[in-house]
């Protein structure tokens, strides 16, 4: 069976004048990344209460269970009347077409019309069962399996990958089979399955993914400032979209930032985090549930003040959310 492409990609890689930086920030998309146990529609949805900014949240991946069939409970984060105000990005990860299209008619009757499958989670428990970035491992399987999926589906598909499993060599393999299919846009970020999040992401073999995709390219990896969305904007002037993700969490604000607006105040921070606590509490029925959730944001959120180390170490030891809000809000203004 032979696909339609949409119209090819061509990325300019010529820097902007000044005069052009403020409507390509305009053109360009702003994406919010999935963080497993983080970015759930209780926090979507207050983030965009407080801060907005991003085009488009992305909802943590769902995954068909052993059996391949698709629970309520799995697709509770993705439930319409969860999401007030938006309609999330819903990512999957399967690894047999069969899977994909039985998902694919579950979130058909949400009102979804498209989809993010990922190949790009690292994570050990992910890739011994060939998702995720498991399954940059096999070409030829990856390659059957988008055929399977392509031949039948009628949902507009985007994809999230890593630049390889072992090495970066192994990009041209993946962007031959990418492009035999008409996927709506290519997330990707620059490092291996074996880098995880650590080290530089390569721009060397995200240029090689960008000139030769047939397709739009979102980048993802290492934006925490307004500086590094700069840097990535000069440096890929064809760029169609940013994904963030850490660097979102840390700085809330970031997306607004980017477009102009104002800065993160520790004031909102403070605000955000007690509002985020009153709905965890009504959600979990637990106070130490609740204080586990905003330890894990707040361990990003501390980024932002790098000289308490001592507030720092009171978020971590905090044994009752009393202890927590009292430690935040001795922060002092960013």
């Amino acid at each position: 069976m032979k696909f339609a492409y949409r119209q090819f990609f061509v990325p300019d890689l010529t820097k902007p004048k000044n005069s052009e930086k403020q409507i390509m920030v305009k053109l360009m998309k702003l994406y919010f990344a999935p963080l497993e146990g983080i970015t759930t529609y209780t926090y979507r949805n207050i983030h965009k209460e407080f801060f907005g900014g991003c085009d488009e949240y992305f909802a943590p991946f769902i995954t068909p269970s052993a059996n391949e069939k698709v629970s309520i409970k799995s697709l509770r984060d993705i439930m319409p009347e969860n999401n007030r105000n938006l309609q999330p990005a819903v990512q999957v990860m399967a690894n047999q077409p069969e899977a994909f299209l039985n998902f694919e008619e579950k979130i058909k009757e949400l009102g979804y019309t498209s989809v993010n499958l990922n190949f790009g989670c690292p994570s050990s428990t992910v890739v011994k069962k060939n998702r995720g970035a498991g399954a940059l491992l096999d070409i030829e399987k990856l390659d059957n399996f988008l055929k399977g999926v392509f031949e039948k589906s009628s949902l507009q598909i985007s994809v999230k990958t890593r630049i390889g499993f072992f090495g970066a060599d192994e990009m041209q393999g993946i962007m031959a089979v990418y492009n035999k299919y008409p996927i709506s846009r290519l997330i990707v970020h620059p490092r291996t399955r074996q880098d995880y999040y650590s080290g530089i992401p390569d721009m060397a073999a995200f240029e090689e993914a960008l000139c030769c995709a047939k397709m739009p390219v979102c980048y993802n990896g290492n934006i925490f400032s307004v500086k590094d969305f700069e840097g990535i904007r000069e440096r890929f002037g064809g760029l169609d979209s940013v994904m963030i993700g850490r660097g979102a969490i840390s700085n809330p604000a970031i997306f607004r930032e980017i477009k102009g607006g104002e800065k993160l105040k520790t004031r909102e921070l403070v605000d955000f985090t007690k509002a985020l606590k009153e709905k965890y509490l009504d959600l979990l029925g637990s106070e130490i549930y609740t204080l586990h959730k905003l330890k894990e944001i707040w361990i990003y959120n501390m980024w932002n003040y790098p000289d308490e180390k001592k507030l720092l170490k009171a978020i971590k030891k905090s044994n009752r959310l009393a202890d927590l809000i009292c430690a935040i809000e001795c922060l002092p203004e960013l």
